[in-house]
């Protein structure tokens, strides 16, 4: 069977320079504060992550990250934008609940109205819980959002939401469990043994087509990825998703984000999406 052609399409991200990562404390189980985090190093990976984007004719605009805040790096927690419409962040961690604040101060001075940018009742941390495809809005729940938060969401963006439960708390976000891989077509890839039973009974329904991953992948944050329809960038280490993703008529692109994987995140947790309207 040839493979479906991919187009690309061009996105527009918001990211955040880990200027002053550090793991000193612990709120998922990546997280290990004995381990020391190279700076530099996080800093030159994060970059090769930027300018790839870039190269492949996206645009990336630049979050101010704040010295009292080293977890702003994963900008994809700050907020969810669909349709031109911002969903702001509320962090179920005291650790992290400033960066919500911070994203709202950036869409506010970037041209965003008020009306378009809603300040969360119930607790939800943005992309990384909440994955838009073009039927649905995918919300992960049982670690960090709340499930009330679907409901907010749905009722904010007019677009049906989907809760899905999370059950181990290694795959503490839905990013860290499934990936979006054509936003046109409704596919994705998910680790099936981060969801409860009803939960995958329900994406099997949704999604019969999807890729499917085993364990070795998921355990290396290989769904944490970002795909423009066609570039799927992922972490290198997920070496046995290279072939599946290409027998699909994907093209991956391998990233090293070993060091900001010391926090718990990697190529989507950087990568914060900026939907138009429309």
């Amino acid at each position: 069977m040839r493979p479906t052609p991919r187009d690309a399409s061009p996105r527009r991200y918001l990211m955040c320079p880990p200027a002053h990562f550090k793991v000193t404390y612990s709120i998922n189980p990546w997280m290990d504060p004995t381990k020391p985090v190279d700076l530099p190093l996080a800093l030159a990976q994060w970059e090769d992550l930027r300018d790839r984007y870039r190269a492949l004719g996206h645009t990336v605009e630049l979050l101010e990250p704040a010295p009292d805040l080293p977890d702003m790096v994963f900008a994809a927690n700050g907020a969810t934008v669909v349709d031109g419409r911002v969903l702001g962040a509320r962090f179920a961690y005291p650790e992290r609940s400033d960066e919500a604040a911070a994203h709202l101060d950036w869409f506010r001075r970037n041209g965003y109205p008020d009306a378009d940018v809603r300040v969360p009742e119930h607790v939800n941390e943005g992309e990384g819980d909440f994955a838009v495809t073009a039927s649905w809005i995918l919300a992960g729940r049982g670690f960090r959002s709340s499930p009330l938060a679907l409901a907010e969401a749905q009722e904010f963006f007019g677009r049906p939401v989907i809760g899905l439960e999370l059950v181990d708390p290694r795959y503490y976000h839905l990013d860290t469990a499934l990936c979006v891989l054509d936003d046109a077509r409704d596919e994705i890839m998910y680790y099936p043994a981060a969801f409860s039973p009803g939960s995958r009974t329900v994406l099997e329904r949704l999604f019969p087509d999807a890729l499917v991953v085993e364990e070795p992948e998921a355990a290396v944050l290989g769904l944490n990825a970002v795909s423009d329809g066609r570039h799927v960038l992922l972490p290198q280490a997920a070496v046995g998703l290279f072939e599946p993703l290409r027998a699909r008529g994907f093209e991956p692109i391998g990233m090293d984000l070993s060091e900001l994987l010391k926090g718990g995140g990697s190529v989507k947790c950087c990568t914060q999406e900026l939907r138009p309207a429309g």
